[in-house]
């Protein structure tokens, strides 16, 4: 079997193999686990392929250690020329660039199944590349540096926390290391600017750490001036990088919508979530007609947008289509209809609205008022509860529900008394009760007065 500068082919050819599977097994998991579910999108595939660099970039760092290990006991004794010398990291680069492309086939091949929103971006494509190469640079300067057995794992290590603490950093830090600055938003998209900076800053940076490394080795001249060069370009992409304003706003994009029973309009990737976003505002619609807040249309915004609900517009959240998304979504929603109330027992009170408006159990609330209004209130009809949240939805907003909002509360209770005198003093002392809205149909509610106990609302 040939040998290739002391490492014999068949070794090489069987790293690179074991690599290119590894990384292509590791970066579909990882992808797979940044995915946005149920997002049918491009822009979804790319920050997902990028967002596998973390996982995959340490195992290319490793296998480079691995192969400059064994390259540097080989070549020990050998003169080495520019070309001999930057031939294997080379090669290590496309080996591991191929195993990127191969995972975003792989990706591409099954969403290519479904119709697809968005672009695929090739400048994203073209900075995960460019980000992988660094890594294996890095291991591979790492490996012939130290040439060590520990050197292989920790060069992978040491990896993952540089660029970990990159990514998840604040500030200028953040934008150095190879990603989308996860997790990102559907609505912002992904830019082609941002990246094609990115890539000059990391084929910069790699070009100044490899060739750095090739005049170390090779002592010619001519490859530090090209090593210069490099890091010239290195320092020109970081100043484009850093001078990038923060992300603009969110760009107007054409929703995908369901007109029926109410309009409801999403990102075109999450369409697949619209029957059941109907499905969960149609009710609330209901509830909510005739107040301040009623709507007929649902409409979801970006992440970072505060949901501010308006007379005939119900914005919301909806950051993935995953088990609950539309509850989920349900709840923000009548979360925001009206400010918390803290330490107030207000808030007892209006969680009990809040979660008849979702379709929820009525809480009991900490007091034992807040039982006994869950216990009047739930013994009104769907109409009367309609009706009373039209005559105090302003109330409910202004954090002033009270007891006498609930049928007067445990003190609302007329006690049993024998004497006129008596029943004079109670309703002269007895606090404002307010009237509820009597059900059309002209029959009585039954057990929704006052004196129903709250042992007989949980159902």
């Amino acid at each position: 079997m040939r040998e290739h500068g002391g490492v014999t082919r068949g070794e090489i050819k069987q790293g690179a193999a074991v690599t290119v599977v590894v990384l292509l097994l590791l970066g579909l998991v990882a992808a797979w686990s940044v995915l946005i579910p149920g997002v049918d999108a491009w822009e979804n595939i790319v920050a997902a392929v990028i967002g596998s660099l973390r996982i995959t970039g340490p195992v290319a760092a490793a296998f480079a250690a691995w192969v400059a290990l064994r390259k540097r006991r080989a070549t020990r004794d050998l003169p080495l020329t520019t070309w001999r010398a930057l031939k294997a990291p080379l090669a290590i680069v496309l080996v591991v660039a191929g195993s990127f492309a191969a995972t975003v086939l792989v990706l591409a091949g099954r969403t290519l199944l479904t119709e697809q929103a968005g672009r695929l971006s090739l400048t994203g494509l073209g900075m995960g590349m460019a980000g992988l190469a660094l890594y294996s640079v890095i291991g591979w300067v790492a490996g012939w540096m130290l040439p060590y057995p520990p050197t292989v794992p920790l060069a992978g290590l040491g990896c993952y926390a540089l660029f970990s603490w990159l990514a998840d950093g604040a500030g200028w830090a953040g934008r150095l290391a190879p990603g989308t600055g996860e997790p990102y938003d559907l609505f912002q998209g992904l830019s082609g600017a941002v990246f094609v900076n990115q890539i000059i800053w990391l084929l910069g940076v790699t070009g100044a750490l490899l060739l750095g490394w090739a005049a170390l080795v090779t002592r010619q001249a001519l490859v530090l001036a090209f090593a210069l060069l490099a890091t010239l370009g290195a320092a020109t992409g970081v100043a484009r990088v850093l001078s990038e304003p923060q992300p603009a706003a969110a760009h107007e994009i054409a929703y995908s919508c369901q007109e029926w029973p109410i309009t409801v309009c999403v990102h075109p990737g999450m369409r697949g979530g619209l029957t059941e976003l109907g499905a969960a505002f149609t009710e609330i619609a209901s509830r909510l007609a005739e107040t301040p807040a009623a709507f007929t249309r649902v409409e979801q915004r970006p992440l970072d947008e505060p949901l501010k609900p308006s007379h005939g517009l119900a914005p919301i959240h909806v950051p993935d289509l995953s088990a609950g998304f539309a509850e989920e979504a349900a709840h923000e929603y009548v979360d925001a209809l009206a400010a918390r109330c803290p330490g107030s027992p207000a808030d007892g009170y209006r969680e009990i609205v809040t979660a008849w408006l979702r379709g929820e159990p009525l809480p009991g609330g900490p007091l034992l008022e807040h039982e006994y209004a869950a216990a009047w209130f739930s013994g009104l009809n769907e109409h009367q509860r309609r009706e009373w949240l039209r005559m105090f939805f302003s109330d409910f907003q202004a954090c002033k529900l009270s007891a006498t909002h609930f049928g007067g509360g445990p003190a609302g209770t007329p006690p049993q008394v024998s004497t006129p005198v008596a029943t004079q003093v109670h309703q002269e002392s007895a606090p404002q009760v307010y009237p509820v809205y009597p059900d059309p149909s002209g029959q009585p509610s039954p057990n929704w007065g006052p004196e129903m106990s709250p042992q007989s609302w949980h159902r």
